[in-house]
């Protein structure tokens, strides 16, 4: 994954509200479609665009699709930690990136890419040389009553407010009524000092007056004359008394008029709660309603993507996944049967090793596991199904049964099964070889899209791996496993000629897990035993003298979540099928050749 900035030019030259988000370019897997599910592609978020290309290599070809990210929808997925969901109206992008820092790195800078796009950002208004407009409407909204509501101040706490200010005033009422009655009462003694004084020497008054004159000193400490000069009988027109006691009064109405008030909007408090409470109810239920429609609509337009795949969470019922894997094995049926229709085999010569290669242990590093595998089968897999092993029988056609014992673990499907067959006209070591040998497989295996040899660790081992045709709404499986072929020597001469595959998984550096499938655990044997009965008279041994007995047991691990229902309907149905479609083929293989023992 790689990240450059957008921004050219020095530290000093950079406008440090100008710099863009930085570019963003790396590997994430995108849901395809349903048959090809997720696929790796190189994923582009440049210019609040995000684009992808089928890989980094191709970018000059061409980006394969794009989103505007001004208008999308970021979703995380809720149980995938890698995977996150970009949408545009009708178009979704399913994305998983390979762990879930990475998924975090890209989703903040997607959200980063897209606060920085359109006009609803800071940057772009500074671009349109409207940030005035944005703080005006910003400050004058913060001044109004809807704003006080949106920080959670109720009209209650406005109302103790008001009570508190009327407290105040109250105080400052009583402080200034204080004063006016401080100053009436020294109005009062300057009256009587001035009368006293024009009685005694009324013709020194106007002298004295002029030089001095009589002051009162107010509350802001200047002195004022309480009386004009020139008029000395101007003073007693003011009633300081009367016009103290009208403040009080008008005052006292104030606070009786806001008290009032006060006591209409406590009562009134109580209808308009209830009234927005109804308001609020009406609102959620139109959101939720409005949720769910989204939900169906998403889910109707969005069918067949990741979220109806396989899994604990998966949006497609049980019955529905079930009909779902019928329909898609139905057609795989009938489009391989139209293919052998058509099909003109083409004659492989597979030189066949003499037999003590087959018999040998081996010195590969894995020869000491293949011994203990082939071990395990010989004395397990021969068993009886009958006594404590709870082997229980699914399907009886002919020669053939298919039996299951039922296992659960972690709530996935482990059901060990077994079948055995009998088939005329063949060997084991025929039926083995055909088994065995990768030359030939693609020719009676049906259900593989992909085949191809990782490594040849012998003569009679190699490692496999192998993809499967994808059956929708189950993810794709591929498997990557050590396949070697023995002849078991016999311990007394009345043991059957014996041959065996063994089939298990393994882990290799060439052939590592991927997004695009679940790695799937196999442990398979295929142990073929050979019964000849004698001819008439001088005959030689013919084909129809030898009987081929097959004793096939599986044990498999899908290694994802799936309905329970569904994998042992699955496995009941295919198991019979691939038995009798390899079977044949070895009978054509061999009709009219030379035995192989």
């Amino acid at each position: 994954m790689s990240e450059k900035s957008s921004s050219s030019g020095s530290d000093e030259d950079v406008d440090p509200e100008s710099v863009q988000p930085v570019e963003l370019g790396g590997v994430l897997s995108k849901w395809t479609n349903y048959i090809h599910g997720w696929q790796d592609r190189w994923v582009v978020l440049k210019n609040n665009t995000l684009s992808y290309y089928k890989s980094e290599d191709e970018r000059e070809y061409g980006c394969r699709g794009s989103l505007c990210l001004s208008k999308a929808v970021i979703t995380p997925h809720e149980f995938d930690e890698c995977r996150f969901d970009i949408s545009v109206n009708d178009s979704v992008w399913y994305l998983r990136a390979e762990d879930p820092e990475h998924r975090l790195q890209w989703i903040e800078s997607i959200e980063l890419h897209k606060a920085e796009s359109g006009y609803g950002s800071e940057s772009s208004l500074r671009r349109h040389g409207s940030m005035l407009s944005l703080t005006s409407a910003a400050s004058a909204l913060s001044a109004t009553s809807t704003s006080s509501f949106k920080k959670g101040h109720r009209l209650c706490e406005k109302l103790a407010e008001m009570e508190t200010f009327r407290d105040i005033l109250c105080r400052q009422v009583d402080t200034l009524q204080k004063y006016f009655d401080s100053c009436a009462d020294g109005v009062s003694k300057d009256e009587f000092q001035r009368d006293r004084v024009v009685d005694d020497d009324e013709d020194d008054f106007p002298a004295a007056s002029k030089a001095d004159g009589d002051c009162h000193h107010n509350n802001n400490g200047s002195k004022e004359k309480l009386f004009a000069p020139a008029s000395p009988k101007g003073f007693n027109g003011i009633d300081f008394k009367g016009e103290a006691l009208t403040f009080k009064a008008t005052t006292a109405g104030i606070l009786s008029t806001m008290s009032h008030c006060l006591e209409l909007m406590l009562k009134r408090e109580d209808s308009w709660q209830k009234r927005l409470d109804k308001e609020l109810e009406k609102r959620r239920r139109v959101e939720d309603a409005y949720k769910s429609a989204v939900y169906e609509l998403k889910k109707k337009s969005q069918y067949g993507g990741p979220d109806y795949e396989e899994g604990p969470n998966s949006l497609i019922k049980e019955d529905e996944f079930f009909d779902a894997v019928e329909a898609a094995l139905d057609r795989q049926d009938k489009i391989e049967e139209q293919c052998q229709s058509e099909k003109v085999r083409i004659p492989r010569l597979t030189p066949v090793p003499p037999g003590d290669v087959f018999s040998s242990i081996g010195t590969h590093r894995f020869a000491a596991k293949v011994e203990a595998m082939v071990q395990n089968h010989m004395t397990y897999s021969l068993q009886d199904v009958g006594g404590d092993a709870n082997w229980q029988l699914v399907i009886e056609e002919g020669e053939m049964k298919v039996y299951r014992r039922e296992v659960e673990e972690n709530g996935i499907v482990l059901d060990p099964l077994k079948a055995t067959h009998s088939v005329k006209g063949v060997t084991g070591h025929e039926v083995c070889h055909y088994f065995w040998d990768t030359a030939v497989r693609m020719d009676w295996e049906t259900t593989i899209e992909n085949f191809n040899v990782v490594e040849t660790l012998s003569d009679n081992a190699v490692i496999v791996y192998q993809t499967h045709k994808r059956v929708w709404p189950a993810s794709q499986r591929d498997v990557l496993y050590v396949s070697a072929i023995r002849k078991i020597l016999a311990t007394n001469e009345n043991d059957p000629d014996t041959w065996l595959v063994c089939n298990f998984s393994v882990d290799h550096d060439k052939a590592l897990p991927t997004n695009r499938c679940v790695r799937a655990k196999i442990n398979v044997a295929m142990i073929c035993q050979t019964l000849v009965s004698p001819p008439e008279g001088d005959k030689e041994i013919s084909r129809d003298n030898i009987l081929c007995r097959i004793t096939y047991v599986a044990n498999v691990n899908p290694g994802g979540w799936a309905p329970a229902s569904v994998l042992r309907a699955v496995a009941k149905r295919e198991y019979p099928k691939f038995l009798k479609r390899f079977t044949s083929y070895v009978q054509e293989k061999t009709t009219g050749k030379n035995i192989l023992f």
